[in-house]
């Protein structure tokens, strides 16, 4: 019999995976790792997922091995991912992960600025 601190796997037993867990916000009704079958745990589809707004406020994202013994918060790495995806396409990041994507990027969504130099003094303008 498990102990009272027991749970089920995430991931099955030694499988070779890197799998990806979304920590989504519930406003009053608290933080939770949103339940993710196996096969749709992996980095394209979270993101994916994240872009689509099969999330409702995300917090984190969480990167584990099983049979190499890691875990790692790959936050800033996936909201960098997602702002340069949007960046490539021209288009703005989804407002349903603005707070993600600023939080850890450090660059207000939106009001992203270009810098330009002027050929005449060399100087640096923002456009």
């Amino acid at each position: 019999m498990p102990s009272i601190d027991w749970s089920p796997r995430i991931a099955p037993h030694g499988a070779d995976q890197t799998v990806y867990l979304v920590i989504d916000r519930f406003g009053g009704l608290g933080t939770v790792y949103r339940e993710t079958e196996v096969e749709r745990a992996d980095l394209e589809t979270i993101i994916t997922d994240l872009m689509s707004g099969q999330f409702n406020d995300p917090v984190r994202v969480v990167a584990f091995n099983t049979l190499e013994h890691w875990s790692e918060d790959v936050s800033e790495d996936i909201a960098t991912e997602i702002q340069t995806r949007c960046d490539i396409e021209g288009v703005a990041v989804p407002e349903h992960i603005h707070d993600f994507v600023a939080g850890y990027t450090g660059v207000p969504v939106g009001n992203l600025m270009w810098l330009a130099v002027d050929r005449e003094s060399g100087d640096a303008v923002v456009q």
